[in-house]
């Protein structure tokens, strides 16, 4: 699948670019997990975030996506699957794959670390919603899976990446065995009964 589209090439010709993108695009694309010169495999698991971009028609979101250490899984050469837990139940990010499957995921290192070369990596592909999926199971907490089968994977120069430290973990994250904490705004008049029975 073309890494460009119209718009991209149009510009990249219009600023003398087209020639810097292709080399960039040959030495940091690869289509699947299995040629990792750069360790995306370890990289995305110890991910505990990313951002999830997707759009249908005039919608367009892009939306937050947290979870413990592995949360985000490699299942294939081409594939990953991610939870989708408790949320607010406006399904915009999994309403928009339903219309348009076309997605982009953003994970990022805001901390430096000794030994880790890179802060950003992107990964386009196509994604499903998966109700019922055998590796369900595995992820504590899920409502469901969303599986990815990606088209590109790439790291981005991370030179306007700010260091931040994580002070934290979120409590609402999911962990086996425990209640989840419900949040405030769940509790507040008309939600709370709006809620009952929906997930």
């Amino acid at each position: 699948m073309e890494m460009f589209g119209e718009g991209s090439r149009t510009l990249q010709d219009r600023y003398n670019a087209r020639k810097v993108a292709d080399l960039i695009n040959k030495a940091t694309k690869v289509t699947n997990f299995d040629d990792d010169q750069f360790g995306y495999r370890d990289f995305i698991a110890e991910s505990t975030y990313f951002f999830l971009a997707t759009s249908a028609g005039e919608n367009t979101d892009c939306s937050f996506k947290g979870g413990p250490k592995g949360f985000v899984k490699i299942t294939g050469s081409n594939t990953l699957v991610f939870p989708d837990f408790d949320g607010n139940r406006m399904y915009k990010s999994l309403g928009n794959i339903e219309d348009n499957p076309n997605i982009g995921m953003l994970f990022m290192r805001f901390e430096a670390e000794e030994g880790k070369r890179y802060l950003r990596v992107r990964i386009n592909g196509t994604a499903q919603v998966h109700d019922d999926h055998p590796r369900l199971t595995e992820f504590p907490g899920a409502k469901r899976l969303v599986e990815v089968t990606t088209h590109h994977i790439y790291l981005n120069c991370p030179r306007y990446i700010p260091e931040m430290k994580l002070v934290e973990a979120s409590a609402h994250i999911p962990k086996e065995g425990e209640d989840q904490p419900v949040p405030a705004w769940k509790s507040k008049p008309g939600i709370k009964e709006a809620l009952e029975g929906s997930s």
